[in-house]
């Protein structure tokens, strides 16, 4: 209660004095702050370098917040190394994660607690990954209906290259130096762009970029985006241009939708070069400019040109409806279904010795949280046949348990009727309140 209270003072002020640079924000970080930040913190992430748990953390807790606190404030702490770890990325490639220590994690998440109010005045509409009250699902929608209600035809979708890697600490600074110069904090967030990450019992020290998995790179990603992209799209590019424009950004992905080609290509031509100044690079192989009109998509794929493009795990495409017109319809992308079913296969392998209730509660968890995500309208074909495939694929592995295990699949049926899967379920209603497109 208290700290909330706190928050909406520092959010008042921000909203109030949009060109004020906060000098004492650690003055509201206190015992209560640090205990919040504690609560808000996972209690089963993984284990940082010193493999201390949140249980183990919990056992002295009063103790264990009033020196951490205590340390914060007099500039004695000091950030702990990162655990390196990777976690497949797709095409058989890996993304690198930085795991923090419990109390690090601590730490990093009360300074975000204080920066968060600041630029939730700060941030635009269109950005929306990691952030209060907004999701994936509102990205989806409000890309849907810019394209729907604002006559979009040219969609430049980007891909910025190892873009949390190469962020530019010097620009960072500078973009936090407009709205905060607490020294206690700035020095906090620059411990953090600076802590050295342990692998294979080789400690480095990265001089770019905001590592992956700590609490508070999703916040410093977005303050960069925020002035490097969505500033300048919203204060420079869409009054020079002549038709509507948008752009809606998730984390580093975004797609700009145009309604005049000319402007689509000015924007093209300009974005590397406005990165570059940055110190970011778009990806050449992945970022491209699609012809979105409906009439044309036709005649496009007679010529090879792409006319679809995909985001945040949908591929998104001209679909007729029943009534004859035209709209924006999403199924689940072909990468993503890959590696779900990728997943399901890597866990009946590893566990089909497992207990048959085991794996059903498993199996059907994961199906629920699939089905959460991309559970939405037009995309039920697609959860269908993913549906059918988990169902092979755990008869393929429980026929493995054993030799003499081959289960036929008239006798796997009268099983499934005993531990169905979770069906197919539409979570997300996307149809709502627009107007369709006629051909």
């Amino acid at each position: 209660m208290f700290v909330s209270t706190k928050q909406r003072r520092i959010a008042k002020l921000a909203r109030d004095n949009q060109a004020m640079a906060f000098t004492s924000l650690n003055q509201y970080m206190d015992y209560n702050w640090l205990l919040q930040a504690y609560h808000l913190t996972r209690k089963d992430g993984a284990t940082g370098v010193d493999n201390q748990t949140a249980e183990m953390y919990e056992r002295q807790l009063e103790s264990n917040l009033l020196n951490l606190l205590d340390r914060l404030k007099s500039g004695q702490y000091r950030a702990p190394a990162l655990r390196r770890v990777y976690i497949p990325k797709g095409k058989g490639q890996k993304r690198s994660l930085g795991i923090p220590t419990f109390e690090d994690k601590v730490a990093q998440r009360a300074v975000a607690m204080l920066l968060e109010p600041i630029y939730e005045q700060d941030f635009y509409n269109c950005s929306f990954g990691f952030r209060k009250g907004k999701s994936a699902h509102h990205a989806l929608q409000s890309l849907r209906s810019h394209i729907m209600r604002d006559g979009g035809q040219w969609v430049l979708d980007v891909d910025i290259q190892k873009y949390f890697d190469t962020i530019d600490h010097n620009q960072l600074r500078q973009f936090l130096a407009r709205r905060v110069i607490d020294g206690v904090v700035r020095k906090l967030i620059d411990k953090w762009l600076k802590v050295g990450i342990l692998e294979s019992g080789q400690l480095c020290y990265p001089t770019m970029g905001t590592p992956q998995g700590g609490v508070i790179s999703p916040l410093l990603a977005n303050i960069y985006l925020h002035y490097v992209l969505d500033d300048w799209f919203i204060q420079t590019v869409q009054p020079r241009i002549q038709g509507r424009c948008s752009l809606t950004r998730y984390a580093d992905d975004f797609v700009m939708v145009f309604q005049n080609p000319d402007d689509c290509r000015r924007i093209e031509r300009v974005l590397p070069e406005r990165f570059s100044v940055y110190g970011l690079t778009l990806h050449p192989e992945k970022t491209q400019r699609i012809d979105f009109r409906v009439q044309h998509r036709r005649e496009n794929k007679r010529c090879g040109l792409p006319i679809s493009f995909d985001f945040l795990g949908f591929t998104h495409y001209w679909g007729k409806t029943r009534k004859g017109g035209f709209a924006i319809f999403r199924k689940t992308a072909k990468g993503r279904v890959a590696k779900a079913l990728k997943s399901f296969n890597e866990y009946c392998r590893k566990h089909k010795h497992d207990s048959l209730k085991e794996q059903y509660d498993k199996l059907n968890r994961k199906l629920r949280g699939h089905f959460a995500y991309f559970g939405i309208t037009g995309n039920y074909k697609a959860l269908k046949a993913v549906h059918r495939r988990v169902q092979r694929i755990w008869h393929k592995w429980l026929g493995r348990r054993s030799r003499t295990s081959y289960i036929p699949w008239e006798q796997f049926s009268q099983f499934l009727k005993r531990f169905p899967l979770t069906p197919p379920r539409i979570l997300h209603q996307y149809y709502h309140g627009h107007q369709l497109v006629k051909q």
